[in-house]
């Protein structure tokens, strides 16, 4: 379920701006769908993660009850409803991810460039 990137009203971007933000705009394009596919789902969780400590046992069936239906605008409307700062905990975590990934943006643009010393060497 969509926790946070599909509400109407939110303004974070997980797409190539953000790859550009963060330093990683030159990877190819596949690269550049599998990472922003893995910013998301770990956001996801991680916003999920927090919002569920906070949540009572009641709290957490309801919730569960629109995952389970795929609900996503009555799951939204729910967390406005009983977690008003939510938005506040996806904008705290998304700033944490991207702090994470500008880190080491040199570790994964070098780990997907082929390594030029490896790709020159004659075949014997």
């Amino acid at each position: 379920m969509a926790i946070m990137a599909d509400a109407p009203t939110n303004p974070l971007r997980i797409d190539d701006s953000l790859l550009q933000e963060l330093g990683l705009g030159k990877m190819p394009q596949e690269d550049k769908s599998s990472l922003l596919k893995h910013i998301y789902e770990t956001l996801e969780m991680r916003v999920g993660m927090r919002l569920a400590d906070l949540m009572t046992n009641e709290q957490l069936d309801e919730f569960e009850r629109f995952f389970n239906a795929q609900d996503d605008a009555g799951a939204f409307h729910w967390l406005e409803s009983n977690f008003p700062n939510y938005k506040e905990i996806v904008a705290e975590e998304f700033a944490k991810l991207k702090d994470e990934v500008s880190q080491t943006a040199p570790q994964i643009l070098a780990a997907i460039q082929p390594n030029p010393s490896e790709s020159n060497q004659p075949s014997q």
